[in-house]
């Protein structure tokens, strides 16, 4: 039995939904459950060719065998959760606490026309704030007083600490990123609530003793979407610095991509928020935030996503040995200045596309 939580350790659009997708497939869990804010979050997850982007149900749907919870600590948008019920075809195996607090339109209206939310954090709208802090001062409405989601309701930490005691395999789907938490992110550039793997079990309902591993995602390089500090941003002035950057921005110009070098290789490398569409920030890989988002992740295991495209000669790799050799080194640093263990490569979008390095 292991209960292992998927957690982002940069500023969200780390590829979680990647990991947690294959994840699915590959060890089976019987129940995969998701943690975090709501749906100002967005994964994306391919299945059988086609791409999901999804804010509300967790990424595991891809394996069809698995029970779906979303845990109470989590916000609720009806409508889009029934929507993506609808998309993924997931009727019958996905279920909610009763205790998750409901998005209203309200709430919406208030996050997108609190000047200071939208023009200074840069708010996705989703409602998630307001939302949160109506739920802190006790006067929000639950799952549980809402008609419409009476055949998704049961009780999230009952069902999960039972299957526990059953031994079986759990999958805990965090959202966002470290660097976005309320507490110990870049405030107030952050979300409505902490993000760490401690969070999303509370959100769940499970005691910190049941949890077995904690692999915190990096991407291979570092993005952010909306505003906040961001260190080693890719400039004009230190492109040419490293390779593969510049490899990059000399194929971002053949295409005859416009704008900044940041701006050229974020749209030549498709970087935009799931949720809002906005352009992301570019930079290199943060060890300072690293270190920190692991340390206090509790990270007992790391993946790290997007390889193929910061080294397009890695895509589709499945096996370490037939990596680039600067693309071995890149890893080596990482495990080096974290001192914890890579076990996952993403080298591709679909889930194959993963080097498995676990025992």
């Amino acid at each position: 039995m292991t209960v292992t939580i998927i957690v982002g350790g940069f500023f969200g659009d780390e590829g979680k939904g990647k990991i947690i997708s294959y994840l699915a497939q590959k060890d089976m869990p019987s129940i995969i459950a998701r943690a975090g804010v709501g749906p100002n979050a967005g994964h994306t997850v391919y299945k059988d060719g086609k791409k999901y982007g999804l804010r509300m149900i967790p990424c595991g749907f891809v394996n069809e065998s698995s029970k779906l919870f979303i845990g109470a600590g989590v916000l609720i948008d009806i409508e889009r959760f029934l929507y993506e019920v609808e998309l993924t075809e997931t009727e019958g195996r996905i279920f909610l606490d009763k205790r998750c607090g409901v998005i209203e339109q309200r709430h919406k209206d208030l996050d997108a026309g609190d000047s200071f939310l939208k023009k200074t954090v840069g708010t996705t709208g989703s409602g998630c704030g307001p939302a949160n802090a109506e739920r802190a001062s006790r006067k929000l409405k639950l799952a549980k007083d809402f008609p419409e989601l009476k055949k998704f309701i049961i009780d999230v930490p009952l069902e999960l600490n039972s299957a526990i005691e059953k031994k079986q395999e759990i999958l805990v789907e965090a959202s966002q990123g470290f660097g976005l938490s309320l507490f110990y992110g870049s405030y107030p550039f952050v979300t409505s609530k902490d993000t760490t793997a401690s969070m999303a079990i509370t959100d769940l309902g499970i005691g910190p003793t049941r949890v077995t591993e904690v692999n915190v995602v990096y991407k291979a390089y570092l993005t952010r979407v909306g505003e906040g500090e961001m260190v080693g941003r890719i400039t004009e002035d230190n492109v040419a610095k490293y390779d593969y950057w510049n490899d990059l921005l000399k194929k971002a110009d053949e295409k005859g991509i416009q704008g900044s070098a940041n701006e050229k290789i974020a749209f030549y490398l498709g970087e935009k928020g799931t949720v809002t569409g906005r352009p992301r920030r570019v930079g290199n890989f943060d060890f300072s935030l690293a270190k920190y988002s692991s340390m206090l992740n509790g990270a007992t295991q790391l993946s790290i996503t997007c390889m193929d495209r910061l080294f397009p000669e890695c895509y589709k790799i499945t096996e370490k040995k037939k990596l680039s050799e600067r693309a071995k080194r890149y890893i080596e640093k990482i495990e080096t200045e974290l001192k914890t263990k890579v076990t996952l490569i993403s080298t591709g979008p679909e889930s194959q596309d993963t080097i498995d390095l676990r025992k």
